[in-house]
């Protein structure tokens, strides 16, 4: 059964605020990507994902925007802004925010499931002026596509490292490595020198692949 991330008198606040912040921390750095990993890095977004009041409610977006990019190594830029409700950065977090709740999940685990924020940006126009319940029909569709895949794949691609690639470095066999990809094999049961080693090549922890 599905939990939702925090009470649910919070959503509206939450909702507005992350498109707001993600509007706002587009125009500052020039990228929604580049500024939602700053968000992320910054520890907000666990704070946030939590439903912890300061930071769903008690903050403006532009204060989160503000906060993420000051605790990222970034000023706090004061731009002239104004939100607006129309701009597909605005949809993006506003929609962002309603799934984290929905589902429960992290941002992190959001994001490391498929839903990036280009993903969320190019669902903007089929999208924005529909129910809800069919953004998240195709969002819960994407993330479920993505459980389909095992975690050493998507560990490994997330570096870019073909299974070749990943034999070689980490001494395991690309006929194991192959076994556990297509769950032929279940990795939780491989011997930790083994786990060990493909996680030190793929630069995760041994958890991430699991």
């Amino acid at each position: 059964m599905m939990t939702n991330a925090y009470n649910k008198i919070y959503l509206d606040d939450a909702m507005h605020n992350l498109g707001v912040m993600l509007d706002y921390g587009t125009m500052a750095v020039g990228d929604a990507s580049a500024f939602f990993d700053r968000f992320l890095v910054s520890g907000l977004a666990r704070q946030f994902g939590n439903g912890n009041p300061k930071y769903v409610a008690g903050m403006s977006g532009i204060e989160l925007a503000q906060t993420a990019l000051w605790l990222t190594g970034g000023a706090k830029n004061r731009l002239v802004y104004a939100p607006d409700g129309r701009s597909s950065y605005y949809w993006t977090g506003w929609a962002f925010a309603y799934l984290q709740w929905y589902t429960g999940n992290s941002f992190e685990r959001l994001v490391d499931r498929g839903m990036t924020i280009e993903r969320l940006l190019s669902m903007y126009h089929l999208y924005h002026e529909v129910d809800m319940t069919k953004f998240i029909d195709e969002a819960m569709s994407v993330l479920s596509d993505s459980m389909k895949i095992s975690r050493l794949k998507r560990q490994r691609r997330l570096i870019d490292m073909t299974q070749k690639e990943l034999a070689a470095r980490s001494g395991v066999s690309l006929r194991m490595i192959q076994a556990y990809e297509q769950n032929y094999q279940d990795i939780s049961k491989a011997e930790a020198g083994t786990l060990l080693k493909l996680a030190r090549t793929l630069s995760c922890s041994v958890e991430d692949l699991l």
